[in-house]
């Protein structure tokens, strides 16, 4: 067995080619066609350094079929499906006889249940056997040969239909006909899943009647036979790992509940609640999956009927007894499905496994006001998470505009990818200069630049809303109490977003109060666009911890979202620099040195690093994040690592400019007390000219203040012996100290040219003078 050749991994290489630990391809110089072998191969430590490659897995493993969901792997049919020794159901079964609540088939004294008998209380007789025998014919044409499974509500048999050339279906009857709640189940199901027809729900053909010799008449439904695997009997395989190449993968796992929601989600649209999902309901046969077992399918509202479901699965008995089962129920019983599933699912890197874990959480939450309110709405999660996990576990780029909020185009590159101003050099104390400025931009910059909710598309205000100039906050305010139209929550948040705009920070604050009281105490209280204007609000008034706890907030109800990792990413990367401001003044590294400030640091680089990443490896649009991104590994002083996200940075993104001057300046400058290398030069030397600046005279002025901040650097950071062979060119001189101090005194005099003031104009001058290189007569 091949062994992972990525540093850090102790993996092995599949038969598919990617390792079994990390996810990655192996890439063999033998295995590559003819005309692609002369192509270089990436080393393992270029690939770890850049990140994933990009990746093409083979069918079943890693491809996206048209709907963006994987591609499954192919299940065989079993060949032996048949349970040879139908025994009693473990724990009995509720008499139901004329409404009687006591449990028979119970085993007494040790000794096992009994599959016949009488009901102890009632006097009813029950059984527990298989109402048909092998050889049996239903409906003169369907032929019994034995059973399947014993489902909630009875026995499922396999059968043969003799009409159709020995097409196989499955019979489903009841347990014992004289439960009332049972006879009154199947005639639920009968009238209401014959109609169903969705590619991910079992086929009911028909419902037949079938009376034994010496039995009561027994209903049975005539399903399509699903010849597979149920999800609870396929991850508790022993060959799991053969049929997914692997341990299955997170987005297997959330295939499978894209799928499960598009079943449910029709059942939903047509007044049905399934109210049993749980992995053994759901058969997974060649690349696809059926939803199976439709017994405690019930009408949305239905308060009348005996409910059916599975303890563990669903919501608490005392909620279901207080309120019923809701549309809520049925995704609560979702979430703990894929979270059962998840657990034997191989472990992933990045963000995605923490917002997979959201979607359960919220699909689960004690209150159901707090959950999704629809299966399109938790699916539509899950296949961004989906999206997520691709990104950061294949480096595919899988771009995708959010339904949430509108697109927004600021780089937040807080001015590292700017040109550097006259008052870099006027302003400063001394004469050396001072390191790279990676801090984060000002809060209240973020919170400007941060993208705007898209309206509620249900509020009756939405539409009529985009009409409005975004100036327009006193003319829609003014409306707000004369056109009813306007009087909903979406305006509140709309004139709360327009004021805070205008700065008006307390009218903003008014404004979101109003859209709280037009939505309720409690339904504000886990509405994610509350908490979004909450976070917003904190964020421009500096109160950047109170922003993380709000941002975190919209992140638990749209863990698929890409704005509020952003966000969070941002109030991470604040918060590690406040730690860092305190870690120093309480002497880092000296003794009295605050430990506690340099591990909430880091802790928070990280974080911030693992929010950022999930939104830049996902869409390199996204070049906040980049920034973002490349500043978290500056900090930790990965100056390649920054240099390579600036380098991802698209030619048709509108920051492509600005990622390539800061680039330049990555390469040249002074990370805390760290010089550059030579070979840091020589890139910086080497990028500088192929800058496209601002053209004209402004492009000379530009390149000149550039060239001007590379060779400081060079000069001061005292580069290692031997850097002028490496470095030398027309940006850097010769390679020796004189020619660099000569080319800097050079640089100097062209930005005193630039000088607006004499002040300035002096200051520049007297850092030439102190540059130039000393001379004896």
């Amino acid at each position: 067995m091949i062994s992972c050749v990525r540093p850090g991994c102790a993996g092995h290489i599949m038969g598919t080619g990617y390792c079994d630990t990390c996810g990655h391809r192996h890439i063999e110089a033998h295995s590559e066609p003819p005309d692609r072998a002369a192509r270089p191969v990436p080393s393992a430590a270029t690939e770890e350094s850049a990140g994933p490659p990009v990746v093409h897995a083979v069918a079943g493993v890693g491809e996206l079929d048209p709907h963006g969901l994987v591609v499954l792997p192919e299940v065989p049919v079993p060949d032996d499906v048949l349970v040879a020794d139908p025994r009693p159901p473990t724990g009995g079964r509720r008499c139901g006889a004329n409404g009687c609540t006591m449990t028979v088939g119970l085993g007494y004294g040790g000794q096992p249940a009994r599959a016949t008998g009488r009901c102890p209380r009632c006097g009813t007789p029950y059984s527990f056997l298989p109402q048909l025998d092998k050889g049996d014919v239903v409906a003169g044409h369907y032929r019994v040969l034995g059973c399947l499974a014993r489902g909630g509500l009875g026995w499922i048999h396999l059968a043969e239909d003799t009409r159709a050339d020995g097409h196989r279906v499955v019979l489903k009857g009841r347990i014992d006909v004289h439960d009332t709640r049972a006879r009154l189940g199947a005639v639920e199901e009968r009238r209401s899943l014959t109609a169903l027809h969705h590619p991910d729900i079992v086929r009911i053909i028909t419902y037949a009647d079938h009376r034994a010799p010496g039995r009561p008449p027994t209903g049975y439904l005539v399903m399509d036979y699903i010849g597979g695997r149920s999800l609870q009997q396929l991850f508790d395989a022993d060959d799991v790992d053969r049929i997914f190449h692997g341990r299955p993968r997170l987005d297997h796992v959330l295939t499978y509940g894209c799928k499960i929601l598009g079943a449910l989600r029709y059942m939903h649209e047509r007044g049905l609640l399934y109210c049993d999902m749980k992995p053994a309901n759901v058969i997974h046969f060649g690349r696809a999956v059926k939803v199976i077992d439709l017994g405690a399918v019930r009408a949305i509202g239905d308060r009348a009927s005996a409910y059916v479901y599975t303890a563990g699965f669903a919501p608490p008995k005392e909620e279901i007894d207080r309120r019923g089962w809701h549309v809520d129920s049925d995704l609560y019983t979702v979430g703990m499905t894929l979270q059962a599933l998840y657990r034997a699912a191989e472990p992933a890197r990045g963000l995605a496994p923490a917002s997979f874990r959201r979607i359960v959480d919220r699909a689960t939450h004690a209150e159901p006001a707090a959950r999704f309110r629809s299966a399109a709405e938790m699916s539509r999660q899950l296949w961004e998470v989906l999206r997520e996990f691709r990104s950061l576990q294949f480096g595919e780029q899988l771009p995708e505009s959010s339904t949430r909020f509108r697109a927004a185009g600021a780089g937040l590159d807080a001015g590292l990818g700017a040109i550097p101003a006259l008052d870099h050099w006027t302003a400063r104390p001394g004469a050396r200069p001072a390191p790279l400025d990676v801090a984060p931009p000002a809060a209240a910059e973020v919170a400007a630049a941060l993208p705007e909710p898209v309206p509620d598309p249900d509020d009756g205000a939405a539409l009529l809303l985009d009409t409005f100039s975004p100036d327009a906050a006193d003319e829609v305010a003014l409306d707000w109490s004369r056109e009813a139209r306007l009087g909903t929550p979406e305006t509140a948040l709309w004139l709360c977003r327009a004021y805070l705009r205008r700065g008006e920070r307390r009218q903003a604050e008014s404004w979101l109060a109003e859209a709280e009281t037009q939505l309720g105490e409690r339904a504000a209280a886990h509405d994610w666009r509350i908490a979004w204007h909450r976070g917003v609000l904190c964020l421009g008034r500096g109160e950047v911890a109170e922003a993380g706890d709000h941002f975190g907030a919209v992140y638990g109800a749209l863990p698929g979202e890409y704005v509020p990792k952003l966000a969070l990413g941002y109030c991470a990367e604040h918060t590690a620099g406040q730690a860092e401001a305190e870690a120093r003044a309480h002497g880092e590294g000296e003794p009295g040195a605050e430990p506690e400030a340099v591990r909430v640091r880091r802790q928070c680089i990280a974080r911030a690093m693992l929010f950022y990443e999930a939104v830049w490896k996902r869409d390199f649009a996204h070049t906040a994040a980049a920034f973002g991104l490349a500043r978290c590994h500056l900090a930790d002083g990965g100056r390649d690592a920054a240099v390579h996200v600036l380098d991802d940075v698209p030619a048709t993104s509108r920051h492509h400019d600005a990622a390539r001057i800061a680039a330049v300046r990555v390469r040249a400058g002074l990370l805390r007390t760290v010089p550059p290398s030579p070979a840091d030069l020589a890139d910086a030397a080497r990028r500088l000219p192929e800058l496209r600046l601002d053209g004209g005279a402004a492009d000379g002025e530009s390149r000149a203040r550039l060239a001007a901040e590379v060779r400081e650097h060079a000069l001061y950071g005292r580069p290692a012996p031997g850097w002028g062979e490496t470095c030398a060119g027309d940006l850097l001189g010769p390679g020796d100290e004189d020619g660099l101090r000569i080319l800097l005194e050079h640089s100097f005099r062209q930005l005193a040219a630039q000088a607006r003031t004499a002040a300035e104009h002096g200051r520049l001058l007297d850092l030439a003078h102190a540059v130039r290189p000393t001379t004896t007569f």
